[in-house]
């Protein structure tokens, strides 16, 4: 299977139309933590990173800030190598003590139809942060979104394609591609 799947993923990658240039995904992290810098330096913060595919962005936005704040992070997914989303499963909830009274920004990759960021704010208000945000990378342009999801700082916006690259999976790879890519006919 792991076969199949890894040459599956090469004819994929082959086929993909580029969205986002590795140049204007730089651009977009640039924006992000500059936007990032004027909220929330001098609050000591704590941001969160949603797993897995937020790693990636809080790596680009992190290293472009100038002040001092803490890091965390909580493993929420709904896809779990598939093309479409599932019911939300928590691998690593987050600490009431890293929220409560803090300013917590979350970073993902993609605000797709929003489920995992909805309930991973709903989660996260329980704790009674001090404020709460979300900054993500990309966000789909479609009328899906689930109640609540949101994101205050958004880099880039697609249509509503099958999307990887930049932390976003296609069935797990291709998460360290540069540039934002979609999938032929997705």
């Amino acid at each position: 299977m792991t076969t199949e799947l890894h040459s599956e993923a090469i004819q994929v990658l082959a086929e993909a139309d580029v969205l986002h240039s590795a140049e204007a995904v730089q651009a977009a992290y640039d924006r992000l933590a500059a936007d990032i810098t004027a909220k929330y330096a001098g609050l000591n913060p704590v941001f969160h990173c949603v797993m897995n595919g937020g790693l990636y962005a809080m790596a680009e936005i992190t290293r472009r800030l100038d002040f001092p704040f803490e890091m965390d992070y909580f493993h929420a997914s709904r896809y779990r190598g598939a093309t479409t989303g599932g019911g939300l499963v928590w691998k690593v909830q987050p600490k009431p003590e890293r929220v409560s009274g803090r300013h917590v920004l979350v970073i993902d990759d993609i605000l797709d139809e929003g489920h995992t960021l909805a309930a991973i704010r709903s989660a996260l208000s329980q704790f009674e942060p001090a404020s709460l945000g979300v900054a993500v990378l990309l966000r789909k342009r479609h009328e899906r979104c689930a109640p609540g999801a949101q994101a205050e700082y958004i880099g880039l916006e697609v249509g509503d394609r099958y999307v990887f690259g930049c932390g976003m999976d296609y069935k797990e790879y291709w998460r360290q591609l540069p540039a934002i890519y979609a999938v032929k006919g997705l």
